[in-house]
C-alpha cells in the first residue's frame, strides 16, 4: 500500500509484524567531503545551508571522527570525494540499499546527478557485494531517496514528505524499489527540503518528530504515537534547527546525532531517548553543518 491517508495506512500497519528484516544496517558506507564548498544549486531549496564560511579542513577533520566513532559500532566503507560534486558527503540521498539490493536515486538538482555517475561507488554494490541495481536516476521523477523517505526496516514501512525534492510519482518509485508493505505520503512544511531533517525513525521502536516541518502535523502524531507509543519524542523547532531530527540509529541500543544537536535537546527529549533504551551518541559537525544536512545525512546504510 502507498497512501496520504492516514487512517487507511495505519489500519494496514497495525497488523504487520516487525520481521521484515533487521531494524538497524550490517554496515554503512561515507563519502569524504573532499572539496568541500557551498554549492549554489543545493543552496536554492536548502534553508539550512549557511551563506559563507565553508571551512574544508574542519569538515575533513569532523568526517574523519565521525568515520572513527562510527567504526567501533560496525563496519565503515568511505569512498573518496570530489570537488566537482561538493554535496558528496551526504550519500545516503543518492545511494541506498535494501538487502540484496542497491538503489540509485533522482536527485533534483545537476550539481547532484552526477553523484550518480559514480562507478566506483555502483561497482562496490553490484561488483564487491553483488547487489542487484535499481537505477532511478534517468527517470524524470525526482527521488531523493532516505532523504525524502524515512523508513522502518523491521515493519517494512515507510513515511514519505513531498518536496521540490521528491513528487508523487518518485514517492512511489521508492515504495516499490525498497520493496515496502506500506508507505505514508504527505506534504512537508513550505521551506523544508527532506524528511530525515524533521523526523527519524529509531532501532524500529522509537521516533523524532518536529511538528512545524510538516504540513499536517497533527495527523503524523497521531500515525507515530499508534505505531511507536511513549517512545515518540517532539522536537521544538530549535532542536530541529540544531539537526536533532536527523539522527539515526546504527545499533539497537543507541542513536548518533551530531554534537550540537544532542547539545541543544531538551531535558525532556534527552529523558524520552533514554526511555526507549537509546543511549546518545554524538561527534562534532558543526563545519560539516554549513552544508545544510548533519550526522544521517553523511551515512549511507547497508543492509
Amino acid at each position: 500500500m502507498i497512501t496520504r491517508d492516514p487512517d487507511a495506512f495505519l489500519a494496514l500497519v497495525r497488523t504487520l509484524a516487525p520481521d521484515a528484516g533487521p531494524a538497524t544496517a550490517r554496515g554503512v558506507f561515507l563519502v569524504s567531503p573532499d572539496g568541500f564548498a557551498r554549492a549554489d544549486e543545493s543552496a536554492r531549496d536548502n534553508v539550512y545551508m549557511a551563506q559563507a564560511g565553508f571551512d574544508a579542513a574542519a569538515a575533513l577533520a569532523e568526517h574523519r571522527q565521525l568515520h572513527q566513532a562510527l567504526s567501533a559500532q560496525l563496519p565503515v566503507v568511505a569512498f573518496a570525494g570530489d570537488a566537482a560534486t561538493p554535496d558528496a558527503l551526504f550519500p545516503n540521498n543518492v545511494f541506498a540499499t535494501a538487502p540484496g539490493r542497491v538503489i540509485v536515486g533522482r536527485m533534483r538538482h545537476p550539481v547532484r546527478q552526477r553523484e550518480a555517475q559514480r562507478a566506483d561507488i555502483r561497482g562496490f554494490f553490484t561488483d564487491v557485494l553483488g547487489y542487484a541495481e535499481t537505477d532511478l536516476a534517468t527517470q524524470p521523477h525526482v527521488c531523493e531517496l532516505t532523504g525524502a523517505l524515512v523508513i522502518d526496516r523491521a515493519r517494512g514501512i515507510g513515511f514519505c514528505g513531498l518536496s521540490e525534492r521528491c513528487d508523487a510519482q518518485g514517492a512511489a518509485l521508492m515504495h516499490a524499489a525498497f520493496g515496502l508493505r506500506a508507505t505514508l505520503v504527505f506534504d512537508l512544511a513550505p521551506g523544508e527540503y527532506h524528511t530525515n531533517v524533521v523526523l527519524a525513525l529509531l532501532a524500529g521502536r522509537a521516533a523524532l518528530v518536529s511538528p512545524d516541518g510538516l504540513a499536517t502535523p497533527r495527523a503524523m502524531l497521531d500515525v507515530l504515537a499508534a505505531l511507536y507509543g511513549p517512545h515518540v519524542v517532539v522536537l521544538s523547532a530549535a532542536e530541529k534547527l540544531a539537526f536533532a531530527g536527523n539522527a539515526i540509529s546504527l545499533t539497537a541500543d543507541s542513536v548518533w546525532m551530531s554534537q550540537g544537536a544532542a547539545a541543544g535537546l531538551s531535558p525532556a527529549s534527552r529523558r524520552g531517548l533514554a526511555q526507549a533504551g537509546l543511549g546518545l551518541r554524538s561527534v562534532p559537525m558543526s563545519a560539516i553543518e554549513a552544508a545544510g544536512g548533519s550526522l544521517r545525512c553523511c551515512v549511507g546504510e547497508i543492509f
